[in-house]
């Protein structure tokens, strides 16, 4: 694995710890703190990556389980595609303003025990949701069970970070954001075609239901924590850290990169709904759902981002998921479900690739406090689905798709520029290198 390049080199350290409960009485284990952590074929790995995939499958399937049903929604209760949306949006900036708290409370309690209190709480609320009685009430439940959902990727990175080994790290991260697109996939084939038979009330409860089950297989399936080191962070020692963080030129590039690539992907699939149900498609409810089949290939493209970053490197990776995401918009123009169906699988292998690329960039960048590391992608990844979601709505009640379109290419542009910024400041990096050498 090539070290980072989406910006200035930096060294990359194995998160061990002293105190870690692995032995480390052997010479090996003494010479290598990476010898007692989990990697492919070795014991536990496999039921820690079931577990991880089983707890992404319950995040995507129930933060976005209102999303493929918005029309109906909009239909049922009265209400515009905007205002509909925030069903969506309220989850998402939930998520965006917990993670950071709730991955202090991560390095109190351990990222197992709050994975699993995450898992359980926003599955409980899930199964309140079909309920509500109005939009408001809707929106208010779907904002707690975002805060509540915060506690998943506030601790799931750090967790695999601290108890995979380096090597094997960026394959992991893919497995569980793989797990993140198959939640999101079935989550809205399931309330598609419910929805259609019984309405959205239903449709969410058997999400809820499914969110409940995969709970019970994570705590069930994910192994003690070995290498975890309880600590207070008080409200200072956050401050410090965080602000350490953001003062990293290199992690504020993948923050953003983060931010707007999920914009462009909350914007599309907020919408996609509104235009194939009308004309001139008038698709039903149900195979509006199935579309969503699509995130399939997500879980290819998120779970081979390791091969691609070790092929091609970070920016190349990145390029790459920006150049499909761009191609998928444009084809999405087209008025023919074949051309439509093209571009999300574009749009959609690029989002994931990107994001796996971003997400695992962050963990192997940051050498200490990683939950708060990964906790500050995490809310800008989310601050812009939330944004996505809201402004992609916005755009298509007063232009329709192109406007929705029009948006995402913005947001692609800009992480481009910023990608471009990293690509020309390794290049002068290098040639003062060089330069330093031969002087």
């Amino acid at each position: 694995m090539p070290p980072a390049d989406t910006g200035a080199s930096v060294t990359i350290r194995a998160a061990a710890s002293p105190q870690s409960s692995t032995d480390t009485s052997s010479p090996a284990a003494a010479q290598d703190p990476e010898s007692g952590k989990l990697h492919p074929g070795g014991p536990g790995y496999r039921r820690m990556s079931f577990a991880l995939f089983a707890a992404g499958v319950a995040t995507f399937a129930l933060l976005y389980s209102t999303q493929a049903l918005l029309p109906a929604i909009s239909s049922d209760l009265d209400v515009s595609p905007d205002q509909a949306s925030w069903t969506v949006s309220a989850a998402t900036l939930g998520l965006a303003l917990g993670v950071i708290p709730l991955s202090a409370v991560s390095e109190r309690l351990g990222r197992r025990t709050l994975m699993t209190a995450s898992l359980a709480v926003a599955s409980l609320i899930a199964l309140l949701v079909p309920f509500a009685p109005s939009l408001g009430v809707l929106i208010a439940l779907r904002t707690v069970q975002g805060v509540a959902l915060a506690g998943l990727p506030a601790s799931a990175m750090a967790f695999l970070a601290e108890e995979v080994r380096a090597r094997a790290l960026v394959a992991a991260i893919g497995l569980f954001v793989a797990g993140n697109s198959i939640g999101g996939m079935s989550g809205r084939i399931v309330t598609g075609w419910v929805a259609q038979g019984w309405g959205w009330r239903a449709a969410l409860g058997a999400v809820g239901l499914m969110a409940v089950v995969c709970a019970v297989a994570f705590r069930l399936l994910v192994p003690k924590a070995r290498h975890f080191v309880p600590r207070s962070v008080g409200p200072r020692a956050l401050a410090r850290t965080l602000a350490g963080h953001l003062g990293n030129p290199l992690l504020r590039r993948l923050y953003a990169i983060g931010a707007l690539f999920m914009t462009v992907f909350g914007a599309v699939y907020t919408v996609i709904g509104y235009r194939l149900v009308a004309e001139p498609f008038n698709l039903p409810q149900g195979i509006v759902g199935s579309i969503f089949v699509v995130y399939l290939v997500g879980t290819v493209s998120s779970a081979a981002a390791g091969k691609l970053v070790a092929r091609m490197g970070r920016r190349g990776a990145l390029y790459l998921a920006v150049g499909a995401t761009t191609t998928g918009l444009l084809l999405s123009l087209t008025d023919t479900v074949a051309a439509v169906l093209t571009g999300l699988i574009l749009i959609t292998a690029g989002f994931f690739a990107g994001h796996a690329v971003a997400s695992s960039a962050v963990s192997r960048t940051a050498t200490t406090a990683r939950a708060q590391a990964s906790a500050l992608y995490q809310c800008a990844y989310y601050i812009g689905s939330s944004l996505g979601g809201a402004l992609g709505a916005a755009a298509f009640r007063a232009s329709g798709w192109p406007g929705t379109v029009a948006l995402g290419l913005v947001a692609l542009a800009a992480a481009a520029s910023i990608t471009l910024y990293a690509t020309r400041k390794a290049v002068v990096e290098q040639r003062l290198l060089r330069l330093g050498k031969a002087a």
